[in-house]
């Protein structure tokens, strides 16, 4: 996953030709946004970064069965069309993964920095012109995003590694029916591609989170008071944002006391990387991986009745052993 100094410096000032350079870090203070309305569903907002379905290819792939995560990354991007199915030359493309505490790879809290990485060095080998990597963090951003291993295993690649600050964000209306108007995060919806690249783990209140929980990773302002309508939430952050492409990591899950974890012992080596078109089936199938029934997460049924994704994920996916 090496490159050259010199190809890791070009990529890195055609970064900072396209953004300015990597945001400092900052604190959001401030949070106008509103929630509690509810809105008819054709209202909504949306921000669909997608592809053309391909009736040749899945719209879920399952790769398992190697102790590599990069390899098991290029096994179900190559199953779904390969990467340059998603990047075109030129894309910026933003890759979200979940850098959200201040943990370890081996706490399984963030996702794997070699499945980020893969996935990174498969968007410029497709010809992206810039690949930001960022997040939205709970815990301190400069922490979480140093001991993840996501900035070293990235800027190595010739990443723009993007940290919050508050000027990167502005208010948008997503008429959602817990979400209205709320503070977005613009590095995340100002890109031409979106890869959405989630760990797949426990959450002691939406009992598993992945692809449509790590969402919440675009949004500023008081999220955790969005806990208490968490299913609701969920759903609306799925509606408004359909990523380009959905890799969630599952080469080490979080079985129990998520999402933070922090004990060695509540995760476990799955092997497995899930790359899928349909959120709603990717986040099904990983449900399954700590032991949940999908039927029993509230927000993926939510999901599955707007019409977002199939949440009988066994009907769309295809298993690259």
């Amino acid at each position: 996953m090496t490159v050259s100094r010199r190809e890791a410096l070009r990529r890195v000032a055609a970064s900072g030709a396209a953004l300015g350079g990597a945001a400092a870090l900052g604190r959001v203070a401030w949070d106008p946004g509103g929630f509690g309305v509810s809105r008819p569903a054709g209202d909504r907002q949306v921000r669909d970064f997608g592809v053309p379905a391909a009736a040749a290819t899945p719209v879920l792939a399952i790769a398992r069965s190697s102790t590599d995560p990069a390899e098991l990354v290029r096994r179900a991007v190559d199953a779904l069309g390969g990467m340059r199915r998603f990047v075109s030359r030129g894309d910026v493309v933003a890759v979200k993964p979940n850098i959200g505490w201040d943990r370890m790879p081996v706490h399984a809290a963030n996702t794997n920095p070699q499945v980020v990485a893969e996935v990174v060095r498969l968007a410029f080998d497709a010809g992206a012109k810039v690949v930001v990597v960022t997040d939205v963090s709970c815990n301190e951003a400069n922490r979480c995003f140093q001991r993840s291993g996501i900035w070293r295993a990235t800027h190595a690649l010739g990443a723009t590694v993007v940290l919050p600050a508050e000027h990167r964000f502005r208010e948008i209306r997503m008429r959602g029916d817990v979400l209205d108007q709320w503070p977005i995060f613009t590095p995340l919806v100002n890109a031409d591609k979106v890869i959405n690249v989630p760990v797949a783990k426990h959450h002691n209140l939406s009992r598993y989170t992945a692809a449509m929980k790590n969402w919440y990773g675009i949004l500023g302002g008081r999220r955790n008071r969005l806990h208490q309508n968490i299913d609701v939430s969920i759903a609306d952050l799925a509606t408004f944002m359909r990523p380009t492409l959905t890799v969630v990591d599952a080469t080490r899950v979080l079985l129990r006391n998520g999402p933070q974890g922090g004990n060695i012992d509540d995760a476990v080596d799955v092997h497995q990387v899930i790359a899928s078109l349909d959120q709603v089936a990717a986040d099904a199938y990983g449900a399954t991986l700590i032991g949940e029934r999908p039927e029993n997460v509230g927000y993926l049924s939510l999901a599955h009745q707007r019409g977002i994704g199939n949440m009988h994920w066994e009907q769309v996916a295809r298993v690259e052993a």
